[in-house]
């Protein structure tokens, strides 16, 4: 859906490229998290895509179709873009808002109407109680769903976030990525975001690319980015616990054996559950032993801990 090659952006006046002969692929159907330190290009990279920032060199395709080659109007109209807050228009009810795009599709008034009612439920923000407030009504969590909202509301097939989450406290994070990926299950679309989170990037990205100094350092899946870094700098960025973190990629469902009885006294995890989670109940409950139960507690396997002895 989204190919970059040998992608250069120099800006005039500065010395290094702020991106540097970036090839990089994004299938469609698929979220590519772009991760790095300050200054790596993430930002820059996601801007190139839908023409925000012009390239000095290289090619840019989304769906088979050279950027440079496409109406820039044309293509932002075709490409969700979320940003920090949802970047909403201030002057603007959040209907108007959700609306922007589909107005300049120029779609007719019932169709935009459901389509507004459509993208709040989808965001799980009530349309009766939301459509005819304006963004200083609203918790950040709230402006954050609704610029999701606007930016699904044209259908693109591609969705660009830029640091969505970034101004959201822990709680309220956490529970937009569970929704972000749940609606992403629902609408398939082909996403790239930027982080400097790496556990965001590892629990939203089917992809990780690392960056540094505008090149790209390492991409690959979060579990080949978390077990085998590329070099120094890429271990260092994920941290010294990668291999806790690479826990959580593996539901304990994984580790299904058979149904049957679940013993009354035996502790459960949901199927759900991650490793690092049922590592964690492990060792505040000091128990060496969890039941993976499904409804009707029915026992779907077994998660052990087993002591090693010296010698």
């Amino acid at each position: 859906m989204i190919r970059l090659e040998a992608v250069t952006k120099r800006y005039d006046g500065t010395g290094a490229a702020a991106v540097d002969a970036l090839s990089l692929e994004v299938p469609e159907a698929t979220t590519t998290a772009l991760i790095g330190p300050s200054g790596s290009g993430k930002t820059t990279t996601l801007r190139l895509i839908n023409r925000l920032v012009e390239p000095s060199a290289g090619r840019i395709e989304v769906a088979g179709r050279d950027v440079m080659t496409t109406d820039p109007v044309a293509l932002r109209r075709s490409i969700g873009y979320v940003i920090q807050q949802g970047g909403l228009f201030p002057h603007m009810t959040v209907a108007e808002n959700i609306a922007t795009v589909p107005r300049l599709l120029g779609w007719d008034d019932a169709r935009i109407a459901a389509r507004i009612d459509e993208m709040l439920g989808l965001v799980g923000l009530d349309p009766a109680d939301y459509r005819a407030r304006y963004p200083r009504a609203l918790s950040g969590g709230q402006r954050q769903r609704v610029g999701v909202a606007r930016a699904l509301a044209g259908e693109p097939p591609v969705l660009l976030m830029d640091e969505p989450f970034g101004a959201v406290d822990p709680i309220g994070r956490e529970r937009l990525q569970n929704e972000l990926l749940a609606i992403l299950r629902r609408v398939r679309k082909t996403v790239v975001i930027v982080t400097h989170d790496v556990d965001e990037a590892l629990k939203l990205g089917d992809r990780i690319a690392v960056l540094d100094g505008g090149r790209l350092v390492q991409h690959g899946t979060p579990a080949e980015i978390l077990l085998r870094p590329a070099n120094a700098l890429v271990a260092g960025f994920v941290g010294g616990d990668r291999i806790l973190k690479a826990l959580a990629l593996v539901p304990v469902a994984a580790l299904r054996r058979s149904d049957g009885p679940a013993p009354p006294d035996r502790l459960q995890i949901a199927p759900e559950a991650n490793l690092r989670e049922a590592l964690a109940r492990m060792i505040e409950t000091g128990s060496h032993e969890l039941a993976i139960a499904g409804g009707g507690r029915i026992i779907l396997g077994d998660v052990l801990a087993k002591a090693r002895t010296s010698g």
